[in-house]
């Protein structure tokens, strides 16, 4: 059993190439059964955020270069320049990795919370896929259960601040007084629904949601007492919209250049701050050379995150140790795990060993045998057929010059120097 993590994120990968490796919620199933039908990898799970897009993945034997290859081919890439931005970990360190993932401790806005129930989604669509087995599945569990210790134990959940905070943040920068503004919010997801929280904390005056479907704009818009249209109606909308936050799944953009123009002028090229989170982009980047707009891209808000950084730094250190701790700790229960196979099948020897002297002792007995005589012939009978084969091999083992494997064996069956001298009367 072999675990491998590997991947591209925000900070191996520009937006451009995190765009080109990013996997559509409608590919996942299908992408995963590939992967394993085409690769060495028994089971698999594909995280993929704005921010990464990463494959968990068990395999026999590592073989990292044909996943690599498998991603390239699927996102019609070259593999060198798939490289140039991937990262590979293996084993002790692919298990970590995940753990630190899901705690937040890789993320853009550190120990950001929203990660973890991305990690939770992938793990829920692997098991639809039927790429979850035993092995991976254990791991997901020991990466969530170390992710809410680093939760429970540690400071680095405390005044959220996640992509969503920070693009507010940077709001609060550009508009002195947020209560005076308007703000029209692109999507209904997870990311959106934080940004609209955190606008309506900070008292925007007038929140719209515009999104693919009325009912989930609709959903969203409840919360927070914003209005909510649909995507046909953002030309309508932004014209009044001093801020505009953008976070959809959608492959294609959706804000072009010629609709910002035009709401620039009916604004009298009043200035309006856009955000653009998504993976790929929603907004089209030449709407940046526009006069007037302030365009961010996830990529841009490093500055406000590192703010936010300075104070997370001393429980990171914490949170470092306990997913380190979780780690060690799980591969240490999967190395005893791998001993499982062979106990079992060396139990069930022993018992079909002692089964067969027992019968024969039973005959005994009911032919009339002596009870003391076949009892001793029981013991002795039994000792000799559980120690024929561990002899048989010890003795192949010394004539080969193994005498690490027969440290091993003395280890293995606990016996110590002067064991075999008699106890003292």
């Amino acid at each position: 059993m072999a675990f491998l993590a590997l991947g591209i994120n925000h900070k191996t990968a520009s937006v451009d190439v995190r765009e080109r490796v990013a996997f559509t919620p409608e590919q996942l199933v299908d992408a995963l059964q590939q992967l394993c039908r085409l690769t060495a990898s028994r089971e698999a799970a594909i995280l993929s955020t704005c921010n990464r897009s990463e494959l968990y993945i068990e395999q026999d034997q590592l073989g990292a270069d044909a996943v690599l290859q498998w991603l390239a081919d699927y996102h019609q890439l070259s593999l060198d320049e798939l490289r140039a931005s991937a990262y590979v970990h293996e084993e002790h360190d692919a298990v970590r990795h995940m753990m630190r993932v899901a705690s937040g401790l890789d993320s853009l806005v550190l120990g950001e919370p929203q990660i973890l129930g991305q990690m939770k989604s992938a793990y829920a669509v692997a098991r639809e896929a039927g790429t979850v087995g035993p092995l991976l599945g254990r791991l997901f569990q020991a990466t969530f259960s170390a992710a809410k210790q680093v939760r429970t134990d540690t400071a680095i959940g405390e005044n959220p601040v996640s992509v969503a905070f920070a693009a507010v943040s940077l709001a609060k920068q550009i508009f002195s007084d947020l209560g005076r503004s308007q703000a029209l919010l692109i999507g209904a997801g997870e990311t959106i629904t934080l940004v609209a929280r955190h606008l309506h904390e900070q008292g925007v005056r007038r929140i719209v949601v515009a999104n693919r479907t009325l009912e989930r704009a609709s959903m969203l818009a409840e919360q927070f007492g914003a209005h909510a249209v649909l995507l046909a109606d953002i030309p309508q909308e932004l014209a009044n919209s001093d801020i505009v936050i953008s976070s959809t799944a959608s492959q294609l953009p959706i804000l072009g250049k010629g609709a910002v123009e035009s709401a620039l002028k009916q604004r009298r090229h009043k200035p309006i701050f856009m955000v653009d989170i998504a993976v790929p982009r929603d907004i089209e980047p030449q709407v940046g050379d526009l006069d007037d707009v302030y365009l961010y891209t996830v990529d841009d808000l490093h500055d406000v995150v590192a703010e936010n950084l300075k104070s997370r730094q001393g429980a990171a250190q914490a949170a470092e140790e306990l997913v380190s701790a979780g780690a060690d700790d799980f591969m240490v229960r999967l190395r005893e795990l791998a001993a499982v196979d062979v106990l079992k099948a060396y139990r069930q020897q022993s018992e079909r060993l002692r089964d067969e002297e027992l019968q024969k002792a039973q005959r005994l007995l009911a032919n009339g045998g002596n009870p003391e005589e076949v009892l001793a012939q029981l013991a002795r009978g039994l000792t000799n057929k559980l120690l024929h084969a561990p002899s048989v091999q010890l003795k192949k083992l010394s004539a080969e010059g193994r005498l690490d494997a027969l440290a091993m064996a003395q280890e293995l069956f606990a016996l110590h120097e002067g064991s075999t001298d008699k106890t003292p009367q």
